[in-house]
C-alpha cells in the first residue's frame, strides 16, 4: 500500500534536507468542497457541508494558521459525514470580520474568538448575578474594534428593572432587548434574523438558557450562581455555532468570560466606530487619545460650543478608559 493517498497533503510538504522533491507541482484543490466550521475540539474540527456534519483535521501545509469557529473553509477527502471518516481542511477563506481578545491587558497574544460574525450580543443579567458594567464596556470596545454591530441583551428583568442599565448605554446608541423568565423571545429573534451573532457574557447571566430557548435541542449546560460570591459557574467549555430554526441566521455560544483583555485595541480605531465624534477630532493635536483630561482635545471644544451631547462624549470616554483598567478593578 502507498504511504500517502491522493488526499494526504503531507505528501506535498516541503522536502527535508538532502532529499529530492517528489514533484514541484502543488495541489489545486479543484475537488475541494466548501463548508462552515461550527466547533473545535482538541485538534478536531466539526464542519457543516450543506446539511452534512463532517469531522475534519487541519492539513499540514496550513502550518500554524489558526482555524476558528465561523471560518469558511474548503475540504478534501471523505466528506460523507459517516462515523469513522475524517476529512482535511486545506484552505481557509479570507475573513470578513474577526472578534479578538487577549487574556489580560498586558498580554501581547491575541486570541481569535470567532470569524465572520456580524453582531456581538452582550448578555448581562439585571440581577443574580449583579451586572458588571466594566465587562460590558470592554465587550463593546471589542465589538467596535472588530467592526461588529453591538446588541445589549438584558436578562432577568423579572428580578430588577432595566431602566438604569438602559440609561447608561443610551448616549452611545447601543440597541438593546430585555428578557424575563417565561416571556416570549420574538424581539430577540428579530434582532438575530439573517445574521451571524456571537453571544458573550460572564457565567450565570442566562446565556445558555437563552441559547436553549432559541435553538431547541441545543442542550447547552446551564450553570447556577454561587450564593456567596455572586458569580456563575462556567458550564460552556468551547464555542459552538448553531443554526437558528428556519435558517434565519446563526448564533455562536461562547464560554462564560471573567475578563476581556483589550491589549490589541487602538484608540484611533475605537473612535472611528463613532463617525460623528471622529469628525470633531480634526483640531486635536498629534498624539491626542481623546480621553478625559487631554489638552486641546477637539471633543472638549465641541462640548463647549454645543456641537455634541456631553453625555455621548462622556460615554465614549468611559469605553476608552475601560481599555486601561482591568475588569477586576471595577468598583
Amino acid at each position: 500500500m502507498p504511504r500517502y493517498d491522493e488526499y494526504d497533503h503531507e505528501s506535498f510538504d516541503r522536502p527535508r534536507r538532502r532529499t529530492r522533491p517528489r514533484t514541484k507541482e502543488r495541489p489545486t484543490y479543484d475537488d475541494a468542497v466548501d463548508g462552515r466550521l461550527v466547533t473545535v475540539d482538541r485538534g478536531r474540527f466539526t464542519v457543516l457541508v450543506g446539511d452534512t456534519t463532517v469531522l475534519a483535521m487541519k492539513s499540514r501545509p496550513l502550518g500554524r494558521k489558526g482555524v476558528v469557529v465561523g471560518d469558511l473553509v474548503r475540504l478534501v477527502g471523505d466528506v460523507s459525514g459517516d462515523d469513522g471518516t475524517l476529512a482535511r481542511i486545506v484552505e481557509v477563506e479570507e475573513r470578513r470580520t474577526v472578534l479578538r481578545r487577549t487574556a489580560d491587558d498586558d498580554d501581547p497574544v491575541e486570541r481569535v474568538i470567532v470569524a465572520n460574525a456580524d453582531q456581538l450580543v452582550v448578555v448581562a443579567a439585571l440581577a443574580d448575578p449583579e451586572p458588571r458594567p466594566r465587562l460590558i464596556d470592554r465587550a463593546l470596545v471589542a465589538a467596535y474594534d472588530a467592526g461588529l454591530e453591538p446588541l445589549l441583551c438584558l436578562t432577568k428583568s423579572d428580578l430588577s428593572p432595566p431602566d438604569p442599565m438602559v440609561a447608561t448605554y443610551r448616549p452611545l446608541g447601543v440597541p438593546y432587548v430585555v428578557t424575563r423568565r417565561g416571556a416570549g423571545l420574538d424581539e430577540v429573534r428579530e434582532r438575530l434574523r439573517d445574521r451571524v451573532s456571537v453571544l458573550v457574557g460572564h457565567s450565570g447571566v442566562g446565556k445558555s438558557t437563552l441559547v436553549n430557548a432559541l435553538v431547541p435541542g441545543a442542550d447547552r449546560a446551564i450553570g447556577r450562581v454561587n450564593a456567596v460570591t455572586g458569580r456563575g459557574r462556567h458550564t460552556s467549555t468551547s464555542a459552538v455555532m448553531l443554526a437558528l430554526p428556519g435558517g434565519d441566521g446563526w448564533i455562536v455560544d461562547t464560554p462564560g468570560i471573567r475578563s476581556f483583555g483589550l491589549a490589541h485595541v487602538d484608540a484611533a480605531r475605537l473612535i472611528d466606530a463613532f463617525p460623528d465624534l471622529a469628525a470633531l477630532t480634526d483640531p486635536c493635536p498629534r498624539g491626542c487619545t481623546h480621553g478625559e483630561g487631554e489638552p486641546e482635545c477637539g471633543l472638549d471644544e465641541a462640548i463647549a460650543e454645543g456641537r455634541v451631547d456631553a453625555a455621548r462624549v462622556e460615554s465614549f470616554r468611559r469605553l476608552l478608559a475601560s481599555r486601561e483598567r482591568a475588569e477586576g478593578e471595577e468598583p
